[in-house]
């Protein structure tokens, strides 16, 4: 199956939020590295007029019910779908990912926005909750949006991450402008075509590429929140700016990710499951598993059967299902990833599987590496690789495990494979991470689209999915209607009587419901 066409390329790039002609760079097939496409560099202007016209059509976006808005997000994800053959071929040639895992982002971009069409406006519905005095106090709660949302997405889930934020800021009511990360505009782009076609306003989603120094600064100065997905750092730089600015930050940062397999558990099934949870997307995945702890009674076989089963891993270019891993999406990060294992390796580490480039495949291919014997000193121990790197640990017990396993600063996700379902939901409950999977590496806590996702610790601030990842786009407004008693007292009544009255009345509250 062939890359994107040149006019494909071209089609999208009129799409950008670019009002002028402005310098180009190159966009890179990460497969073999070579120039496919190139992409205008949007300026801090481009993205300040961007956010002006989104603020305009906001306005009218916002007189719409939730569902009238919810209408056109159900029309998208139904567009997502008959356009995943396209849309997977732009995420391999941008990523340089499997087609298994740009299927999946296609996947969870139909079903994210699915989800929150169909329960986005029960969410965002005004409701009474209970006043001050019952019967006296009317007390509602009403959804306003927040305005502008900048969304800032990294380049490892293009299609996921460029749209599954916003699909719900847009239906509560809020324009976005999201700035791609410059390896990946065109993913954004071709989400960008299906929501036009789906009938949202050009303006309410306008894409501005460019560099994070200057159009990511400039949706921090000038939009009224900011989702962002990316490393801890620039997380903690960027909400120290939007803190300044006192507007609504949520970000999903990175993870040192645990897995812990018990004794009694089936050792295939956990191999199998811990290739999934290390591996997809070749490792570049803020909630894949870095870190296995395993008890000492079944460490052998399960790192010699996991070593085995990593070894005959397929790596492949091809734009079809054949593959099991893919390339990395840039030099730097085979850099990153070669020099942990090298660091590993120096200081004593064993490679169980991979731990090799392999140049034979393409520029930013790299072994699905597993090691042993790996210690604190190591930069691997402790850092993200962000890689296709993984380290195994045996354990004496699962009071080791869950111990080391939550001895980091990071809490994003974690892995139990156990003897039972009853035991594993025990070590899941002491995990100090956002999500929890049992037997499976990732997808069953993502893939709950009703389900919060984020992160502990410096792995993240707020939520996305669920209820918590739409209202955070909102601005809850109560609207409280006082009847027949007031606070300055009844009418007809004395007030000194009054006032003697007040203490009794407040006391007997506590006998109502809710009290």
């Amino acid at each position: 199956m062939p890359k994107p066409s040149p006019a494909y390329f071209t089609r999208l790039a009129a799409l950008a939020a670019i009002d002028e002609p402005r310098p180009t760079k190159p966009v890179l097939e990460a497969f073999s590295g070579a120039e496919m496409a190139t992409i205008p560099v949007a300026t801090a202007d481009d993205l300040e007029r961007a956010v002006e016209r989104a603020r305009t059509a906001q306005a009218d976006w916002a007189t719409r019910t939730p569902a009238q808005r919810a209408k056109v997000i159900a029309a998208f994800s139904e567009l997502v779908h008959g356009a995943a053959e396209e849309l997977m071929d732009i995420a391999q040639a941008e990523t340089g990912k499997a087609r298994i895992y740009a299927q999946e982002e296609v996947i969870d971009v139909a079903l994210t926005a699915r989800y929150y069409s169909q329960q986005g406006p029960g969410m965002l519905a005004e409701h009474h909750v209970q006043g001050m005095l019952p019967g006296a106090t009317d007390a509602r709660v009403r959804y306003q949006p927040k305005g502008v949302v900048g969304v800032i997405s990294p380049w490892n889930y293009p299609l996921t991450l460029a749209v599954s934020d916003a699909v719900a800021a847009l239906i509560a009511g809020n324009a976005v402008v999201i700035k791609p990360d410059s390896n990946t505009p065109y993913c954004a782009l071709a989400l960008a075509e299906l929501l036009y076609k789906a009938g949202l306003p050009r303006e309410l989603f306008a894409v501005v590429p460019g560099p994070g120094s200057v159009v990511g600064q400039a949706i921090v100065a000038s939009t009224d929140y900011v989702m962002f997905t990316g490393s801890s750092e620039t997380g903690a730089t960027l909400a120290a700016q939007a803190g300044k600015r006192l507007i609504g930050f949520s970000a999903e940062l990175g993870g040192k990710n645990p897995m812990i397999v018990t004794e009694g558990v089936n050792i295939g099934d956990a191999v199998a499951g811990a290739a999934r949870a290390c591996f997809s997307n070749s490792g570049q995945l803020c909630i894949s598993i870095e870190r296995i702890y395993v008890e000492r009674s079944i460490a052998d076989e399960f790192s010699r059967r996991f070593g085995e089963h990593v070894t005959n891993m397929r790596l492949s270019s091809a734009y079809d299902f054949t593959a099991d891993m893919g390339s990395l999406a840039s030099a730097q990060q085979v850099d990153t990833v070669q020099a942990h294992v090298d660091d590993a390796v120096a200081k004593g580490a064993t490679v169980l599987a991979g731990g090799r480039k392999r140049a034979d495949l393409g520029p930013f291919f790299f072994e699905p590496t597993v090691l042993a014997d790996v210690t604190d000193e190591m930069t691997c121990f402790g850092d993200e690789t962000f890689g296709p790197v993984v380290s195994i640990y045996p354990v004496d017990d699962v009071d080791e495990a869950v111990a080391r396993a939550n001895d980091t600063e990071y809490g994003l996700n974690a892995s139990v494979f156990a003897g039972s379902t009853a035991q594993a939901q025990k070590i899941a409950e002491r995990l100090h991470a956002g999500t929890v999977n049992i037997n499976e590496g990732y997808a069953a806590a993502w893939g709950s689209t009703a389900a919060p996702m984020g992160g502990m610790g410096i792995s993240g601030v707020g939520r996305r999915h669920g209820q918590e990842g739409l209202l955070k786009y909102t601005e809850p407004q109560t609207i409280a209607t006082q009847r027949v008693i007031g606070l300055d007292g009844i009418k007809g009544v004395p007030q000194s009587l009054y006032l003697k009255l007040t203490p009794v009345l407040i006391k007997s509250l506590k006998y109502l419901p809710g009290r």
